[in-house]
Order: structure tokens, then C-alpha cells, then sequence
């Protein structure tokens, strides 16, 4: 058997380049857990509350803070992930 081909005269179209997609996020997410902190401190007593006698924080308001102080030392985080068919870069700020 012979192979198909275009009759002389017409164009066939080339095959698509498959270049990898290169994808840049900047995420401003220490804004967001400013305005979130108020309703953290808000809902800290009910923490205290919910939790079983043996695992209760001493201090909600404190065990409140330190979680504020962890999210937001996430800025600056750099995530880079490098896939066959794409790259994906996320800056946290």
C-alpha cells in the first residue's frame, strides 16, 4: 500500500510546534491574611472551647498569633515545578 499524499499543488499544513507552556503567578496572599487576622482572633475563644480538655491551647490568643505569624513568614515563597509539558513558577508575596 501506498501512503496518502496531497495531490501536487496544494499546501500541507506543518504539524504544530509543541513548545512547553511557561506559566508565572504572583500570588499576594500576605494582604489577604491581614484582613483575615481580625476573624482569627475573633474565633479564638471558640478554639479554646471546641477543643478536648488535654489539647487546649493555654492561651487562644496566643495560639492565634503564632498561626497569623507562620502564614505570613510564607511570603517570599518561591514554587517552581518543571513538568515534560509545562513550567510553572509561583511567587507568594
Amino acid at each position: 500500500m501506498m501512503a496518502a499524499s496531497a495531490p501536487a499543488g496544494e499546501l500541507v499544513p506543518a504539524a504544530p510546534s509543541r513548545r512547553p507552556v511557561r506559566l508565572w503567578l504572583w500570588l499576594p496572599l500576605t494582604p489577604l491574611f491581614w484582613l483575615l487576622a481580625p476573624f482569627g482572633l475573633i474565633f479564638a475563644p471558640f478554639l479554646w472551647v471546641c477543643l478536648p480538655s488535654g489539647r487546649r491551647p493555654a492561651n487562644p490568643f496566643v495560639a492565634a498569633i503564632a498561626l497569623g505569624s507562620l502564614l505570613v513568614s510564607l511570603g517570599g515563597t518561591i514554587v517552581d515545578v518543571d513538568a515534560p509539558g509545562a513550567h510553572l513558577f509561583i511567587r507568594i508575596f
